[in-house]
């Protein structure tokens, strides 16, 4: 997924749920979504290259939390029921010392390596694995639109189709649609991709609906998805309250306050435009600016405005870790 160096959500405190979220797979009185035209699709009487990559893409990926069958063919005493991934994305399977890691993979890919791991102590064994119980692809569509809810997700969704989930965007809706990322499940990093890091995507929310793949992603697990009413700033960091603040009228940096222990003079902003393929950061000396010694910094719509403390963690890492407000009170509905 393209996008995902620091861009802005649909506030501060959205920001914060991503952990709590991502941690609150186990739902209880979850009903089904409604089916949309966008799930109906002809099918194709033959499949191009292309076509058929795409659907290998769609497959459903086990992640932790997920409830699994595994039966090995003929070896009763090693098939097992009710295997459920650990948070790190293993399982453990008899005979075999090592942790096998079940995230990320398909129900076939997973069963390849488990029956690879047996060659040790049986030819040629067959093995199958099951998803028994859906518990680890909880996604969220929150903020102007018609339905605010979660999602439990049994098969990959784009973003587009989500929102139909969600009764599309209301009235209110801004001109931005943006993804608070959780951190990646270890083992299933992409290039570049840290575990313990988040990450946010930005798109125009008029593409998005559009359905131009630039601003059409593939939704991950533990993705929050805000429909921002109006273009916001945010203040995070080392400040006495986190802002959210609407650009109804110019605003420069120099407003709000911040604690004595702060680096005022590394104060980041971290700008990039809606569909922009990278963001860029700028350091600013904020003790300057209130000296007059620098000019101050107008903010553009989706800035990030990060004031560090000394020895402090990454924004991101701390917001993420703090006890915030999340969204495990929407009802919870299913995905087939």
């Amino acid at each position: 997924m393209s996008n995902k160096k620091f861009v802005g959500g649909f506030g501060v405190k959205l920001l914060v749920l991503a952990a709590c979220f991502a941690a609150s797979f186990s739902v209880k009185g979850q009903q089904a979504a409604e089916p949309t035209a966008a799930d109906k699709t002809a099918t194709p009487v033959a499949v191009s290259a292309p076509v058929a990559a795409a659907a290998a893409d769609e497959r459903y990926r086990i992640g932790p939390g997920d409830v699994l069958d595994i039966r090995i063919l003929n070896r009763p005493t090693l098939s097992r029921d009710a295997v459920r991934v650990e948070g790190n994305g293993v399982i453990r399977m008899p005979l075999i010392d090592d942790e096998i890691q079940a995230a990320c993979k398909t129900e076939g890919e997973l069963a390849k390596e488990i029956a690879e791991k047996y060659t040790k102590f049986y030819r040629k064994p067959q093995v199958d694995v099951f998803i028994k119980e859906y518990h680890s692809r909880q996604v969220a569509v929150i903020g102007a639109v018609n339905e605010q809810s979660r999602f439990e997700l049994q098969r990959r969704i784009r973003l587009l189709d989500l929102l139909t989930y969600a009764k599309g965007t209301s009235a209110k809706a801004g001109q931005t649609i943006n993804i608070v990322h959780a951190p990646r499940v270890q083992g299933c990093q992409k290039p570049g991709d840290a575990a313990d890091d988040a990450a946010f995507s930005s798109y125009r929310l008029s593409d998005t609906l559009q359905g131009d793949p630039r601003a059409n992603p593939y939704i991950e697990a533990g993705d929050i998805i805000t429909v921002p009413e109006a273009n916001q700033v945010y203040v995070v960091g080392n400040v006495y309250t986190p802002l959210t603040i609407p650009l109804k009228e110019p605003i420069t940096l120099s407003r709000g306050g911040v604690k004595q222990d702060s680096k005022k003079d590394k104060v980041r902003i971290v700008r990039q435009e809606p569909g922009a393929a990278t963001s860029r950061e700028i350091v600013v000396d904020l003790t300057a600016i209130e000296k007059k010694r620098a000019d101050d910094v107008a903010l553009m719509p989706n800035d990030i405005i990060d004031v560090p403390a000394s020895g402090s963690k990454s924004f991101l890492r701390g917001l993420l870790g703090t006890v915030a407000p999340s969204v495990a009170q929407l009802p919870v509905r299913i995905v087939p």
